[in-house]
């Protein structure tokens, strides 16, 4: 009964908005927030409206219905990257994907939506010109990557393109790879002029960092390296978006990388931990905090907000070093009391897993200002494409919250 109830209430009325009568005090209003890790979308998948992973992707979101989504895994286009035409305006990814799949109905009566799309460069993919994995080489150039399998699905990683993505800012076969995105629905407005980002934060700055050591004690980073190595693996954003009812809510956005993938320094784990670290920092204002503007100090408002994204640590297992994700969730002004679930049962899963990989990675974690009404991870399979596999290797995960209008 409860997955039939919350499929009719996505497809039929995913948000209920109470509209402020002429002369009356603006209402508070319900906001469907989402996160979902579409899992290595390129630029080739994006400018077709014919991949079958894409389509399934699509009307997951379309039945899901959010007025705001944070996107993982969809590659920023910029020039040097695969399938960028020259003259074309970089970040156009995401766009793309809303022309071609999300503003088409994906199966029989179901509602196309029209977003407005927020992209930024990210660190993914960008060659650092340092052997930032001391393999003694570095490695200035990345291979073709492959194409799509048929079932778009996307081609699988090379040893070449491992060494090159091993050397960049972020680890990517090529630049842009597992890019970001902000969807917010056309009644919404992204506040473009004050968005912040901290793609070029340098690790060093963050106080009491965990940029690692070799196993023999020595810097695992080169002076040099250090002073320039970067926190995000792929970026940071705060991006205000303005509600009908006159409110803004940030949304913070990042895709921390996933605490594995190195060695016994655990450079992975320790960035993965100070990168999900960053929020805590910046909700309370840490002085080290500096935006890709030269703009010092964090938050500083009262504002509400959601921190969304692929965070890649679960609370209760997994890799990850010292427990970042519990430390984000104990935060004051972070909900802590409640967690999304799922009532479709997948073998191997618990109700609280977000990926296909058994653990809890994938949040919308709103402030307390915000009241939060339901939510959940979205396991129920697409009506088309990928032969009963769904479409990505995370689950997306949604909240309904109530935003309050301004105090007048």
């Amino acid at each position: 009964m409860q997955r039939v109830f919350l499929i009719v209430l996505a497809m039929t009325v995913a948000v209920r908005c109470a509209h402020a009568q002429q002369g009356a005090a603006p209402a508070p209003m319900t906001v469907r927030i989402a996160t979902f890790n579409i899992e290595d979308v390129r630029t080739e998948d994006v400018v077709r409206n014919d991949n079958p992973r894409l389509k399934a992707v699509a009307e997951v979101i379309q039945r899901i219905g959010p007025n705001i989504i944070f996107l993982n895994e969809i590659a920023y286009d910029m020039p040097g990257a695969p399938g960028f035409k020259e003259g074309d305006q970089p970040g156009q990814n995401a766009a793309r994907f809303i022309t071609n799949y999300l503003s088409v109905p994906q199966s029989q009566g179901l509602t196309p939506i029209k977003y407005r799309a927020f992209m930024a460069p990210v660190n993914t993919g960008l060659f650092s010109g340092f052997d930032l994995d001391n393999d003694g080489k570095v490695t200035d150039s990345f291979p073709v990557p492959p194409g799509a399998n048929p079932d778009g699905t996307p081609g699988a990683q090379t040893p070449a393109g491992r060494a090159y993505g091993n050397d960049c800012w972020g680890f990517g076969t090529f630049p842009g790879q597992y890019g970001m995105a902000l969807l917010v629905d056309e009644r919404l407005v992204i506040d473009e002029a004050n968005v912040r980002t901290f793609q070029n934060l340098p690790w060093d700055y963050v106080t009491g960092n965990l940029i690692p050591s070799k196993p023999d004690g020595t810097p695992w980073f080169s002076e040099e390296e250090k002073a320039v190595v970067r926190l995000s693996s792929k970026s940071h954003w705060d991006v205000p978006v303005k509600l009908p009812n006159g409110a803004e809510l940030h949304v913070f956005c990042s895709h921390p990388t996933p605490p594995v993938f190195d060695g016994p320094e655990d450079r992975n784990g320790r960035r993965n931990h100070d990168e999900i670290r960053f929020w805590m920092d910046y909700i309370t204002n840490d002085p080290y905090v500096v935006d890709d503007n030269a703009k010092y100090g964090g938050f500083g408002s009262d504002a509400p907000f959601v921190v969304v994204g692929d965070l890649n640590a679960d609370p209760k297992k997994g890799d990850s070093f010292k427990n970042p994700i519990s430390k984000l969730l104990s935060t004051r002004r972070v909900t802590r009391d409640f967690t999304p679930k799922s009532d479709i049962e997948v073998a191997g899963l618990e109700p609280t897993d977000t990926s296909m990989f058994k653990m809890r990675v994938d949040y919308v974690l709103p402030s307390k200002e915000l009241k939060v009404k339901q939510g959940g991870i979205w396991r129920a399979m697409p009506g088309t494409g990928m032969n009963g596999r769904f479409p990505s290797d995370h689950f997306p995960v949604w909240v309904d919250v109530v935003v309050p209008a301004p105090k007048k």
